[in-house]
């Protein structure tokens, strides 16, 4: 399962999900999804909402009980 930390970075830089979803070229309701668990971003998305939130993708997302 992917886990991320979306929602706690947002907070960090007081992001509303519509505010990082305008600077992610997404909207509101995709960022609601993705905080939620229900929706995998794509790489280049992940890429840009890593940037957004000054952070490396990995420790934005990880797969949680997945065996390598």
């Amino acid at each position: 399962m992917l886990k991320n930390r979306v929602k706690e970075l947002r907070a960090r830089f007081s992001y509303t999900q519509g505010e990082l979803g305008e600077k992610a070229g997404v909207t509101r309701q995709t960022i609601g999804f993705i905080e939620k668990g229900e929706f995998s971003p794509s790489i280049t998305l992940s890429l840009k909402l890593a940037y957004i939130l000054e952070c490396k993708v990995d420790e934005l997302f990880w797969l949680e009980g997945e065996e390598w």
